[in-house]
């Protein structure tokens, strides 16, 4: 009799453990998937919120550019003497303070884009120093000259970069 008593406990007992055990999962799936869609939510308002951030950046990392473009930045910045040299180190000294001025928007923008944005900085200032290192280059004038006569031939190194982040922020919209 105990055995039939023991034996009716357990036919009881095992669909409450079943519908228990089946409660558990359908409970922990369903917090599983609410966490999920929270987590979602989350991510696509901070992604709301950093995207003006990042196109900020992007639009300052282009007036960057524009500005150290060698033909308009020897138009902006005037000669501080005859001397091509120190004209030279004029100039790549205004491009430096440009650019340490924006090194903080590097955060917003991928590290390609940043690269990109650093080797054409770097490509103007060598451009600026192989023209003023070149012997028919005589003084500050002629150094100018130089410069934006080559750049009517040759495409700017910001054009490259300007043409990378335009690309980068079509992606990014």
């Amino acid at each position: 009799m105990n055995e039939d008593k023991l034996f009716e406990l357990l036919f009881y007992c095992l669909p409450a453990a079943i519908t228990a055990v089946t409660v558990y999962g359908v409970f922990n799936n369903f917090m599983k998937n609410d966490e999920n869609k929270r987590r979602f939510a989350l991510l696509r308002q901070n992604r709301q919120d950093s995207l003006p951030l990042k196109l900020q950046a992007y639009e300052r990392m282009t007036l960057f550019l524009e500005r150290i473009d060698p033909a308009k930045i020897l138009i902006r910045v005037a000669p501080i003497s005859d001397k091509k040299e120190d004209y030279a180190n004029y100039v790549v000294a205004q491009i430096d303070q440009e650019f340490e001025h924006n090194l903080t928007q590097q955060i917003y923008m991928s590290d390609e884009c940043w690269g990109v944005v650093v080797t054409a900085k770097n490509a103007t200032v060598q451009l600026l120093r192989k023209y003023a290192a070149q012997a028919e280059v005589t003084d500050a004038d002629n150094l100018r000259e130089a410069v934006i006569k080559g750049s009517f031939d040759n495409p700017s190194p910001s054009t490259a970069a300007l043409a990378y982040i335009r690309n980068e922020v079509r992606d990014l919209i």
